[in-house]
């Protein structure tokens, strides 16, 4: 190992490493299904920062699943939770009353109150920043990191790839850490965004195949055979009906969705169905449309969420193995300099 590659790297994601308690500042982006204990477990006892999925989980089912992660490990993680959650309030008691020491708030703008309520009860908040402006308001809000994702990344994501997020925020966001998400997966890259500022990275799509990931033989398959221009993005029928788009391998399930779209228009349209619960209804497709591939291995009528990184992902290999390898080509490429 390069001594002045190592020294390089670890002077680089000191300040993720000490926010986050960790080994090394990769946190486990929270997929769905997927970022359940033993996966969440696996990335932290391999050094990383392995972050639960709460979801469309109830506080009965999130409260399980915080105990059994922490049955299985010992280091530092985090639950990401979803704004939109009609219990949210409830999801944020039970991560509390647990002691999570970091909660990552997702799918949305959180409310102030929320990100109060967390700090006051002593965890770290950790937000999604899609533009500089959003940034800066959430810093304001109380938000004690900042994770910004381009959209090469799977599952939901914004309009901006990762590069042009990171050159228009990473210079001008210094009063908290910043981690960078979308489209990582190797080593040179995630060095490569250390040196612009970020303090580490999150990962997703480079863990599903991982030994400990419980995704179905058949979706790991599809993930093994998939290329990146394979992983695409879902369309939104209507303007006035925004819909977040989801990047997934290509499928009978990105079809279906268009139709699931049109009947959640109509519902919307003929008054059975307000703004917001149509939002959750497109949520509660997806989640279940990913479930079905997930954990059935239902490949064609599920949904396939993928990063476009998914090219890379040739091998179902040991959570520690994905972790020791990154970490090997970022000291090799900084060693080089």
């Amino acid at each position: 190992m390069n001594t002045s590659g190592h020294e390089r790297l670890a002077e680089l994601w000191q300040r993720g490493k000490e926010f986050l308690g960790v080994e090394h500042a990769i946190l486990g982006g929270a997929m769905s299904w997927l970022s359940e204990r033993n996966l969440v477990s696996a990335i932290s006892n391999a050094g990383g920062f392995g972050v639960i999925a709460c979801g469309s989980m109830t506080p009965d089912l999130l409260e399980a699943e915080i105990t059994a992660t922490y049955a299985m490990t010992d280091k530092p993680f985090a639950v990401n939770l979803i704004t939109m959650h009609p219990q949210i309030a409830d999801l944020i008691d039970v991560c509390l009353r647990h002691k999570v020491g970091h909660v990552v708030l997702a799918g949305g703008i959180p409310a102030a109150v929320d990100i109060k309520r967390l700090k006051d009860g002593g965890a770290k908040v950790i937000c999604f920043a899609p533009a500089l402006i959003l940034a800066k308001k959430l810093i304001r809000s109380g938000a004690d990191a900042i994770v910004i994702e381009g959209s090469e990344a799977g599952g939901h994501i914004g309009p901006v790839s990762t590069s042009v997020l990171a050159q228009e925020i990473l210079p001008h966001v210094k009063d908290v850490p910043v981690f960078v998400a979308g489209g990582i997966g190797r080593g040179e890259t995630l060095a490569a965004y250390l040196e612009m500022g970020a303090v580490g990275v999150q990962l997703g799509t480079l863990f599903v195949c991982a030994t400990e990931s419980i995704a179905h033989e058949k979706f790991k398959k599809a993930f093994l055979r998939g290329n990146s221009r394979d992983a695409i993005t879902s369309v939104q029928l209507d303007p006035r009906f925004p819909v977040i788009p989801v990047r997934a391998l290509k499928n009978k399930a990105s079809e279906s969705f268009m139709q699931a779209q049109r009947d959640i228009i109509a519902q919307h349209q003929n008054g059975d169905m307000d703004m917001k619960e149509a939002q959750l209804a497109i949520e509660h497709y997806w989640a279940g449309a990913l479930r079905k591939a997930v954990i059935e291995g239902d490949v064609d009528a599920g949904s396939l969420m993928a990063g476009q990184i998914v090219g890379t992902v040739k091998t179902e290999q040991p959570t520690q193995e994905i972790i020791d390898g990154l970490v090997e080509q970022a000291i090799d490429y900084l060693s080089d300099k």
